[in-house]
C-alpha cells in the first residue's frame, strides 16, 4: 500500500519528494544510480528566455553544515529544454514541474505561455531574480511587485502556478500573501539565504561573485519557521524545502505545513538522499499506522 502518494496543487505525485531546481540538472546524471520513477517529480534547472552561460567560477564554497553557491542560472534557454530535455523526461513517469526565471515581467510571462502546450506539470516561478526595470531588485523582496510578476505569469499559462519564494526579506509571510491574492496556486520556499566566505590568505571572497545561496542544514531551522509561518497565513498549499536531509526532516517540514517537499543541497553528498527519504516516509506511515502522509500536514501543536 502507498501511504505517500500526495495530491498537490491538483497534480497527483506519487510521493511527496522532489529534487529542488538546480541541483537534479534534468536528471539524466542520476539515472545511473536509479530509476527516476521512484521520485514524486523532478523541479528541473532554473529555466530562462535565452541561455545562460551563468556566473565566472569559483561559484562553489563549502560552509559548515552546507554549501555557498553563484551559480548563476546557467542553463541552456527554455527552446531546448522543450525541444531537448522535455522529450526525455517526459518518458521516466515522474512529474515534471518547470522552474523558470527572467529578468523582467514581460520575460516570465513569455516563458510561462511557452511552455503552454508541453507536457508540463507544473510552473515554478523563481522571483529570487533581480528585476532589471527595478534597478536590479528581486523581485520576490518587494509585495507589489511579487504580486506584479505573479498576476502576469498567472493571466497567460494554463499549468498550476507555484511561486517559490525568497527568505532575504523583512516578512515573507506578506509576500506569500501577495502572491497568493494574485492567483498563484501555491507557493515554495525557502529559497537559498544570502551568504559569504572569506579566503584569508589573498583576503578575497571564495566565490567571484562575492556572495551566494547558503544551503544545505544550516537553513533548516529557518525553512521550518518560515514554512510554519506561511502555512499558517494562506489558503494555497505550501511546498517545503531548505536543508532537508533525511526522512525525519522532511516529516518534519510536513508536520509544519508543507504538502510536498524538495531535496536539494543533500543530493550532492548522497545522490541516493531523495529515494531514501521516500523510502522513510513510506515506513513513517506504517509504523504509525498513518493511512496517508497528508494526514500529518500542518499537525504541528505551538505552545
Amino acid at each position: 500500500m502507498n501511504r505517500i502518494n500526495v495530491n498537490f496543487c491538483g497534480v497527483e505525485f506519487k510521493n511527496p519528494v522532489i529534487p529542488a531546481s538546480g541541483t537534479f540538472g534534468y536528471g539524466r546524471e542520476y539515472e545511473q544510480f536509479y530509476p527516476l520513477s521512484k521520485l514524486g517529480g523532478i523541479s528541473v534547472k532554473g529555466t530562462t528566455l535565452h541561455r545562460r552561460e551563468g556566473n565566472p567560477g569559483p561559484r562553489v564554497a563549502e560552509t559548515p553544515s552546507g554549501m555557498l553557491n553563484s551559480v548563476g542560472l546557467q542553463n541552456g534557454g527554455v527552446d531546448k529544454f522543450i525541444n531537448y530535455e522535455l522529450p526525455n523526461l517526459v518518458t521516466k513517469d515522474t512529474r515534471i514541474i518547470a522552474n523558470i526565471a527572467g529578468s523582467t515581467i514581460e520575460e516570465c510571462a513569455e516563458l510561462a505561455e511557452k511552455l503552454n502546450g508541453t507536457a508540463v506539470d507544473m510552473i515554478e516561478l523563481n522571483i529570487s531574480c533581480p528585476n532589471v526595470k527595478q534597478g536590479g531588485a528581486a523581485f520576490g523582496t518587494d509585495c507589489n511587485v511579487a504580486g506584479a510578476v505573479t498576476k502576469a505569469v498567472k493571466d497567460v499559462t494554463e499549468k498550476p502556478l507555484m511561486v517559490k519564494l525568497s527568505p532575504n526579506v523583512t516578512s515573507i509571510v506578506d509576500i506569500a500573501k501577495s502572491v497568493e491574492a494574485n492567483g498563484a496556486d501555491a507557493v515554495s520556499l525557502i529559497n537559498t539565504l544570502l551568504g559569504m566566505r572569506i579566503d584569508i590568505k589573498t583576503r578575497r571572497p571564495i566565490l567571484k561573485n562575492n556572495v551566494g545561496g547558503l544551503s544545505g542544514p544550516a537553513v533548516f531551522p529557518v525553512a521550518v519557521r518560515m514554512v510554519w509561518q506561511v502555512a499558517n497565513a494562506v489558503k494555497i498549499p505550501v511546498m517545503g524545502m531548505g536543508g532537508i536531509a533525511t526522512w525525519e526532516d522532511a516529516i518534519e517540514m510536513m508536520m509544519a505545513g508543507a504538502g510536498a517537499v524538495q531535496v536539494g543541497a543533500a543530493i550532492f553528498a548522497d545522490p541516493y538522499a531523495p529515494v531514501k527519504i521516500a523510502e522513510g516516509m513510506q515506513k513513517f506511515c506504517e509504523d504509525n499506522g498513518i493511512n496517508n502522509i497528508s494526514e500529518i500536514v500542518g499537525t504541528v501543536k505551538p505552545w
